[in-house]
C-alpha cells in the first residue's frame, strides 16, 4: 500500500511539473541582431511572408512598409497593402529604438489620439542581410513575424537560407504565409 502511495504521489508531482513547464514561456526570448544602423533601415520594405495576423486580416497582397527618420528622432512608419476589392489600405505610425546599444528593438505605434501614441508593440530585427537586403522582423513571444526584402521577389536559395535563420530563432518557418505582389 506504501508503495502505491509514493508511485501515486510521484505520479500527481510529475504531472503538476509538467502542467507549471506548460504554463511557462517555451523558450528564451529571440536574439535581436547586434547592430542595426537606422539611417540604412529606413526606406521601403516588401512584405516576402508573415506570421497571419488580425491587423492584416483585409490585406489580399502588394504588402510594404515605408520607414523615414523624423526631427524629432523617431520613425515615420506607413504600411500600406492592396485589398481584395483592389483598394488601398494604409496605416501611419510611429517607431522609436528602445535599445540604443543596438537600435534592433524598437517598439510601434499605430493609434494616435489626443496629440499622443497609444499602445506601443515590439518590433525586433531578427535577422539582416549584410547590405540590407532583407530582414527578419519579430516579437519576444514569437506571435508575430515578418519577412522583409527590398525587392518585391526573393530568390528561392535566399528565402530558404531565411528559414534556417527562423528555426535558429525558436520560429517555425511553417507558421509563416507568402505575400502576394
Amino acid at each position: 500500500m506504501r508503495i502505491l502511495a509514493i508511485l501515486f504521489l510521484i505520479t500527481v508531482a510529475a504531472m503538476a511539473t509538467s502542467w507549471r513547464k506548460d504554463m511557462q514561456p517555451k523558450s528564451q526570448p529571440p536574439v535581436t541582431v547586434d547592430q542595426v544602423i537606422i539611417e540604412r533601415y529606413t526606406g521601403r520594405w516588401y512584405e516576402i511572408s508573415k506570421i497571419p495576423n488580425r491587423f492584416q486580416r483585409v490585406c489580399a497582397g502588394n504588402t510594404t512598409a515605408q520607414y523615414a527618420i523624423r526631427e524629432d528622432g523617431g520613425i515615420d512608419v506607413i504600411n500600406r497593402c492592396k485589398k481584395s476589392d483592389g483598394s488601398i489600405e494604409e496605416a501611419k505610425g510611429i517607431a522609436r529604438v528602445v535599445d540604443a546599444a543596438t537600435n534592433a528593438k524598437l517598439k510601434v505605434s499605430f493609434v494616435r489620439f489626443l496629440w499622443r501614441w497609444w499602445f506601443w508593440g515590439d518590433y525586433w530585427i531578427l535577422g539582416l542581410g549584410k547590405d540590407y537586403e532583407y530582414a527578419i522582423v519579430g516579437t519576444p513571444n514569437r506571435k508575430y513575424g515578418w519577412i522583409l526584402s527590398r525587392n518585391p521577389e526573393m530568390d528561392p536559395d535566399k528565402y530558404s537560407h531565411i528559414t534556417e535563420e527562423l528555426k535558429n530563432l525558436g520560429y517555425d518557418p511553417e507558421d509563416f504565409e507568402h505575400t502576394r505582389h
